[in-house]
């Protein structure tokens, strides 16, 4: 769920803030390893 909350976040439908609480860290994990850290803010 992680991997699909971080595509769309990368394709600007949807923003860190959507991400639900309980996988917000997974979220940034995931944004930080395909190279976009500034997106996880």
């Amino acid at each position: 769920m992680a991997i699909v909350y971080a595509t769309l976040i990368i394709k600007g439908k949807k923003t860190f803030k959507e991400v639900p609480e309980r996988i917000k860290e997974q979220v940034k994990q995931a944004l930080i390893d395909i190279e976009c850290p500034e997106l996880a803010e």
